[in-house]
């Protein structure tokens, strides 16, 4: 259902995974009766009208049933707590420019992808809360 990979992308206005994280979402908040259905009929068929074939935008996450919140909800603080700083680390090795010049243009990189992904799954946070 994830992918090999086992992770979702997220960018700043929508999941770009968005299959696979409806479906696992999905999934993963469905009663036990609903899964031994799903299970017996070994998935659904194509049901992309039930969900108006929506994109899962930012204002869609924010729109979820809490079950499915909560579940993001968790998954991204998990996710936060893997990294090992903060945001605001992150955040004031960025606006320190003498810190800043002392890494290496690698690390700088770095910096920058770790920033910009503690910055959208803190947005994820806030639109799940």
């Amino acid at each position: 259902m994830v992918g090999e990979e086992g992770a979702f992308v997220l960018g700043w206005e929508e999941v770009l995974t968005e299959e696979e994280l409806s479906m696992t979402l999905k999934v993963l908040c469905m009663s036990e009766e609903e899964f031994k259905e799903y299970k017996e009929q070994d998935g659904w068929e194509d049901n992309s009208d039930e969900e108006g074939n929506s994109v899962l935008s930012n204002e869609a996450l924010s729109r979820l049933k809490t079950p499915c919140k909560k579940l993001l909800y968790d998954s991204v603080l998990l996710t936060l707590q893997s990294y090992r700083s903060d945001l605001k680390a992150e955040q004031d090795l960025l606006n320190n420019k003498e810190a800043y010049e002392k890494l290496s243009r690698r690390e700088q990189q770095a910096l920058h992808v770790r920033y910009g992904q503690k910055r959208i799954l803190h947005q994820l946070l806030e639109l799940v809360c």
